[in-house]
């Protein structure tokens, strides 16, 4: 899917079954955008389409739960929530995490990120917020760019340590990230652990690489399978 302006062009112009599905989905995108809830008015200016037709394809969000009304206000809906939680990026991968994640965020206080390569871009598909709330919020489905400590873990030749950013991307703030593998030796997802400037790095990196080690263990082992090894308190 392109642009809103984008999709909206092509509405009407192809196949009709294709159009209307382009453009409910561009819908969904801007209300994604827009973060909380918006009117006919802004998604229509979001999407470059008419606003009745903007109204017509929100009933049939509405109806089928994917997109949620409060008076003039349209939000996404719970339906589009129970779908995404089935999306895996790789098999096993989002359950492997959830024990070591947070056990990283309870030893350390850190931020904790599981991200995945999409287009270009590294996508959070699990996270667990830390220390640095608000300054730095971990949300899932958040993409940034590849020059994190996270992104070069992804991206980054086999058999290396942990990446290490030593303020480098934002001020006040520390990152270590590893590559998390699948069975086969690909990388499949970088984890990351993020804390406020002055905190022991090398600490926090044993401790992201022992949490990163947990999880490819897990994969390998299947579900179920996750074994955490001690570690100290930060």
């Amino acid at each position: 899917m392109g642009t809103g302006t984008e999709t909206a062009g092509r509405t009407g112009t192809s196949t009709p079954g294709r159009g209307v599905l382009e453009g409910a989905f561009a819908l969904l995108e801007a209300l994604r955008l827009h973060g909380d809830e918006a009117g006919v008015t802004e998604l229509a200016l979001t999407c470059g389409v008419p606003k009745g037709t903007v109204h017509r394809l929100l009933d049939q969000l509405v109806a089928v739960g994917a997109v949620e009304r409060r008076g003039a206000r349209y939000r996404v809906g719970p339906q589009m929530f129970r779908l995404g939680q089935g999306w895996q990026p790789h098999p096993g991968l989002r359950a492997a995490a959830r024990l070591p994640l947070h056990r990283l965020r309870g030893v350390t206080g850190a931020s904790a990120v599981l991200a995945v390569m999409r287009e270009d871009l590294a996508l959070t598909v699990s996270s667990v917020p830390g220390e640095l709330e608000p300054l730095v919020p971990v949300r899932d489905g958040v993409s940034f760019l590849l020059d994190t400590a996270a992104g070069k873990a992804l991206r980054g030749p086999r058999g290396t340590g942990p990446v290490l950013d030593r303020e480098d991307v934002m001020d006040q703030v520390v990152c270590a990230a590893v590559p998390v593998r699948a069975p086969d030796g690909r990388t499949v997802a970088a984890l990351a652990g993020l804390v406020r400037a002055g905190r022991s790095l090398d600490a926090l990196a044993h401790a992201v690489a022992e949490a990163g080690l947990a999880i490819t263990r897990a994969l390998t082992r299947g579900p179920g399978a996750v074994r955490l090894p001690p570690v100290a308190r930060l």
